[in-house]
């Protein structure tokens, strides 16, 4: 039997170019679906469970940044933001909230598929099982690297679960600041850095010359690890 063909959930409140992305994706394998109104765009994820979701910035109901922050708080599906809006804060705030890749308007069709098939590639690798130095158990708070066993505080065990969760995904401060602290305490952004250098060497500890966490500058962190 083969596989399902990916859906992707179109987000667009332009008929024309939501249809003419539906046309590509059709012809490169996809299924697609097309809403137009942000409001319906989270319950419309809930129950699609889309592979890849194509978000505009400019919605009537609710903005895409918006639904792009409650949609990071309950899922990891890929994230692709359409936009007119060039200027470098919103592409940078697009994506520390958490979107995979960030497009342009006017753009090719030919480009966007492209950079989904790019992503979906990406995604599918991540979720296979495969042979990795990093093993977490989350049932037992229980961590390795390359086989030996690192000595976590609970934060710091909480910190390499979120950055593993996504290798290759840039998380920006405050998100992994949401995921640190169970009691939610108010706390900087200089406290992730704090908490980073001392994962950092303990990973370096258990592996000397690996260095699996990287600085995006004046972003935040993502995990490189085969």
């Amino acid at each position: 039997m083969e596989n399902a063909p990916a859906q992707i959930l179109i987000v667009e409140d332009e008929p024309k170019l939501a249809a003419l992305l539906g046309d590509y994706l059709k012809a490169s394998g996809y299924a697609w679906h097309w809403i137009a109104d942000g409001r319906e765009a989270i319950p419309a994820i809930q129950s699609l469970q889309p592979d890849l979701v194509l978000l505009d910035l400019m919605l009537p109901g609710r903005d895409g940044l918006d639904i792009c922050r409650e949609l990071r708080s309950f899922s990891d599906v890929p994230i692709v933001m359409l936009t007119a809006r060039v200027e470098e804060i919103d592409r940078l705030l697009g994506l520390e909230l958490g979107a995979d890749d960030y497009i342009c308007k006017p753009f090719s069709p030919r480009e966007v598929v492209a950079r989904i098939k790019a992503i979906l590639r990406r995604a599918r690798s991540n979720a296979e099982p495969h042979s990795t130095a990093l093993k977490i158990d989350s049932t037992t708070h229980h961590a390795t690297f390359n086989g030996v066993a690192l000595d976590l505080t609970p934060v710091e065990f909480r910190l390499l679960s979120t950055l593993a969760a996504a290798p290759g995904r840039v998380f920006s401060r405050d998100r992994l600041l949401d995921n640190l602290y169970l009691d939610h305490r108010v706390v900087t952004d200089r406290t992730v850095d704090s908490h980073i250098k001392n994962l950092r060497r303990k990973l370096e500890q258990a592996s000397p010359g690996q260095e699996p966490i990287r600085s995006i500058y004046g972003v935040g962190y993502k995990l490189e690890i085969d």
